[in-house]
């Protein structure tokens, strides 16, 4: 019995060599292709990577010589080398230097920088977070300008619901204290107290905004000038 098992064991192993010769003399030449396509693939993806890494640690360098220049009080030379990064960096740093040179050319022309931002805001590659974050930035620096009408409406919607409402909600209140409507200005932050998600530091703010609102708003009576004090009398 044992000798049969041995026999029919063999007679197994041979019909198995049989069939993988059979299938390599076969396919030979597409398991080999294969395998070199799966060599090359693997070796092409680490190299991709490599240059990936690469070139993300010299858009970094590039960023951090941007933000310098910045620093340094160099606004032009700044303003060239975020420009030069939107152009050739990697995706990441194309998009924080167009946020940080709209951020730069708000110092010295806001409604260039206004308009940088509202391209970052109608940038339909980018996220609802970054688009609703531009929108911010673009209503804030419109809002010191001759028509804040358009700013005040775009609050008003970030205000809503979007993550930004807690500083839209502050700067609606701050604008209606400015125009001396201290009952819209109420409405707003009393959205900015009921807000379980609002920053404490926000909150702290609000206690003073809510002792301003409490007061009224203030009334200046015209001073009236006092009464010509009498000659001193003449003495001989």
């Amino acid at each position: 019995m044992a000798e049969n098992n041995e026999f029919i064991r063999e007679v197994d192993e041979e019909y198995r060599r049989e069939r993988i010769l059979t299938i390599w003399r076969r396919y030979s030449g597409v398991i080999i292709a294969l395998a070199v396509l799966l060599v090359v693939g693997v070796a092409g993806w680490r190299y991709w990577q490599t240059q990936q890494q690469a070139a993300a640690e010299a858009a970094s360098v590039r960023f951090d010589a941007a933000n310098r220049l910045a620093r340094d009080g160099k606004p032009e030379e700044a303003d060239k080398a975020f420009t030069a990064l939107e152009q050739d960096g990697t995706a990441g740093y194309r998009l924080l230097s167009r946020f940080r040179a709209a951020s730069e050319t708000a110092k010295a022309d806001p409604a260039k920088a206004a308009t940088a931002y509202d391209s970052l805001a109608g940038d339909a590659s980018l996220g609802d977070g970054l688009r609703d974050l531009a929108r911010l930035r673009a209503a804030l620096i419109r809002m010191d300008g001759p028509n804040p009408d358009p700013a005040l409406a775009n609050l008003q919607s970030l205000a809503a619901g979007s993550p930004y409402r807690h500083t839209a909600r502050e700067m609606l209140g701050l604008a209606a204290l400015k125009k001396g409507d201290y009952e819209e200005a109420s409405r707003w932050f009393d959205q900015i107290v009921a807000d379980p998600d609002t920053p404490r530091s926000l909150r702290e703010r609000i206690e003073v905004y809510a002792a301003i609102v409490a007061g009224g708003p203030v009334t200046q009576t015209e001073a009236k000038p006092e009464p010509a004090a009498p000659p001193p009398p003449i003495t001989r």
